[in-house]
């Protein structure tokens, strides 16, 4: 059965290609790769964050607040109407890393998302984290904003399972088709060649792995995928303005020229 609940601490690391190569052999002295990585060097995932209508949730996350929450429809690789998918809520609170998600199939979680049709729960736990979920889509009024895929690479520690490093690359955002079956297609949001590597554990870092990330003088870097994409899209309307703005001035230049 698949994991419904997960509280951990989450570090980000923005890195280049050549820092991503040197730590592959060293990291696996320690790590073997995630079951979906045995037969394919990198899987893809796939979400569609919500939002509000003004992008309130993403907005509020980028004012780096104490506690924050976003909702999120995750896919692995290309999903069908009937293949399974994760609706999922995910919460921090002062660095701690909450999430809380249901397994359903994606035309159910569209049911659910749109026209609020919940799924029957099975159990107890999903019972309650559908009502959690259906109490942040009203209470935002939540819409689909973004899709977001990537590549990824993950390792499991031998030693301590509670410990996950995943290397995501080829990140794509678009802003419409928000649907999963639509495929893995959109805007890079990262230069080519930059990685995002994510540190996920229960405890604090094991020496040999903070030592390693000394060694390789690899400095953590607070990102998030769906914020960038807010960014660049916020600097993007910016220009916009800004050219439009300087189009009118010189129209009204070439006005005030013709009139005199």
């Amino acid at each position: 059965m698949a994991i419904e609940v997960f509280n951990r601490h989450e570090v980000k690391f923005l890195i280049d290609r050549d820092i991503y190569e040197k730590l592959q052999e060293k990291l696996l002295e320690h790590m073997v790769a995630d079951e979906f990585n045995n037969s394919q060097e990198f899987y893809s995932i796939s979400n569609i964050y919500y939002d509000t209508k003004d992008n309130t949730l993403i907005r509020n996350s980028l004012s780096k607040p104490k506690y924050k929450e976003k909702l999120r429809l995750r896919g692995y690789g290309v999903p069908s109407q009937d293949s399974n998918v994760y609706l999922e809520i995910k919460k921090k609170y002062c660095g701690q890393v909450n999430k809380r998600r249901i397994t359903l199939e994606l035309g159910e979680a569209y049911d659910f998302l749109s026209k609020g049709i919940k799924p029957e729960p099975k159990d107890y736990l999903k019972k309650q984290i559908s009502n959690e979920i259906e109490y942040i889509l009203e209470l935002y009024d939540l819409e689909p904003k973004v899709y977001v895929s990537y590549d990824r690479k993950a390792m499991f520690c031998r030693e301590d399972h509670d410990l996950r490093i995943t290397f995501d690359t080829n990140i794509k955002t678009r802003r419409n088709d928000l649907r999963l079956e639509s495929g893995n297609y959109g805007e890079a949001l990262l230069d080519e060649g930059q990685w995002i590597m994510e540190i996920k554990t229960g405890k604090s870092m094991p020496v040999w792995l903070t030592n390693l990330l000394s060694e390789k003088k690899i400095y953590k870097n607070s990102f998030s995928k769906y914020g960038k994409e807010y960014e660049k899209l916020v600097m993007k309307n910016k220009l916009l303005k800004g050219e439009k703005s300087l189009c009118l001035n010189q129209f009204s230049v070439q006005q005030q020229m013709l009139a005199q």
